[in-house]
């Protein structure tokens, strides 16, 4: 094909200025934006030098014809959108969740089966330059099998932060829509991983720390929330929304991992979004040899490599490979880079190139599946 893939791009926030982002970076041709306030969209779309905005999504399938549609809204507000997409046959690349429930994931994913297009979940942290080097270094054999995993981080997040999507689950709001469906990513990419072993084996917890949030209008983008947090939450004109999505999860799983042929791997993923670390947020993968240690709830970096056969030697830090580096959409922010990689995955297999497997709409309707297995649990 010689002509540029179209797409058209869903919200007008963070995700959908990242969408546009990932997929020029990929090559294709970003020919609108909608959202569902006008002056913002507009403003927005100018400020991302694309031509067309508007506030009706049916309108923009139908003027622009796109190829391909990028949802990049809160998750209560994916399916009426994905659906009129599918009916257009769009390929569909969605954020985190594809829907608030397991139910509306699946419809989902087997009309698109049906209609013979391709998806891509953009559950994206998988992407992260340290989480390549962790699958290399453990396909290599270098802490020999793996028998566990863990996942640990503590956000300290302020909790007058104005009511908005995060704060209910109908709008696929809770740290695990927005926390643990990337730390799942990294461990299954890490370890080759299936996800249908951590559907079978699921169990934890969650807990509420928070039970209402403070209303406040003119809040459009999600990273610019914090400026808005009351100055006087004792304001007795100040009003209040119930809040009903969790804020701390505990997790376990056995995942099956072709690195690990005699036994499944223990997982266990532990995040408080409102609680101080003491220590930094890591993911560590442990082995029948050795182990390994990468600081960052998403895997930032750097990584540490301890080996059983050398306790005395300690932790060596190993550096990030520059091959893995170079091989990086030349984006700086991880976010922004990682839906880049797999919007490249996702245009090259429309366009018949060669990529690599990514998730799609059966991984991102499996993961609902689990979350709502976990929230069972509470």
């Amino acid at each position: 094909m010689n002509q540029k893939l179209r797409v058209l791009i869903h919200g007008s926030g963070f995700a959908g200025q990242g969408h546009a982002l990932a997929f020029r970076t990929a090559g294709a041709e970003v020919v609108g934006m909608v959202s569902r306030t006008e002056s913002v969209v507009k403003d927005v779309a100018k400020k991302c030098d694309i031509l067309y905005a508007g506030t009706n999504w049916q309108q923009a399938l139908e003027e622009l014809k796109p190829d391909i549609i990028s949802i990049g809204t809160p998750g209560g507000a994916h399916f009426e959108a994905i659906l009129a997409g599918l009916e257009h046959n769009c390929h569909i690349f969605c954020d985190k969740p594809i829907t608030a429930t397991a139910a509306q994931a699946k419809e989902l994913y087997l009309k698109a089966k049906e209609k013979g297009v391709k998806t891509a979940f953009a559950a994206s942290y998988r992407y992260m330059p340290y989480v390549t080097y962790a699958r290399q270094l453990i396909s290599e054999g270098l802490i020999g099998e793996p028998q566990e995993t863990e996942c640990i981080s503590h956000y300290n997040l302020e909790p007058l932060i104005p009511f908005g999507w995060s704060h209910t689950i109908a709008q696929g709001g809770g740290r695990l829509n927005n926390n643990f469906v990337h730390k799942l990513s990294i461990i299954l990419q890490m370890l080759n991983a299936d996800v249908d072993s951590a559907l079978n084996s699921v169990t934890g917890e969650t807990r509420s720390d928070m039970q209402k949030a403070p209303i406040v209008n003119d809040v459009h983008d999600f990273r610019t929330r914090r400026n808005h947090i009351p100055e006087n939450p004792n304001d007795p004109n100040l009003q209040w929304a119930d809040v009903d999505s969790e804020w701390s999860y505990t997790v376990l799983a056995k995942l099956n991992s072709s690195f690990a042929p005699t036994q499944p791997v223990s997982a266990l993923f532990k995040h408080s979004g409102l609680q101080p670390r003491f220590n930094q947020d890591s993911i560590a993968i442990y082995g029948s040899k050795g182990a390994l240690h990468i600081e960052g709830s998403y895997a930032q970096g750097p990584l540490y490599y301890y080996d059983k056969s050398q306790p005395q030697a300690g932790w060596k830090e190993y550096e990030l490979p520059a091959a893995i580096t170079e091989a990086l959409p030349p984006i700086e922010t991880d976010t922004e880079r990682n839906w880049a990689c797999l919007a490249q995955e996702f245009t090259n297999d429309i366009l018949g190139e060669s990529f690599q497997p990514y998730q799609t709409f059966e991984d991102g309707w499996k993961y609902q599946e689990i979350i709502e297995a976990i929230r069972t649990h509470i």
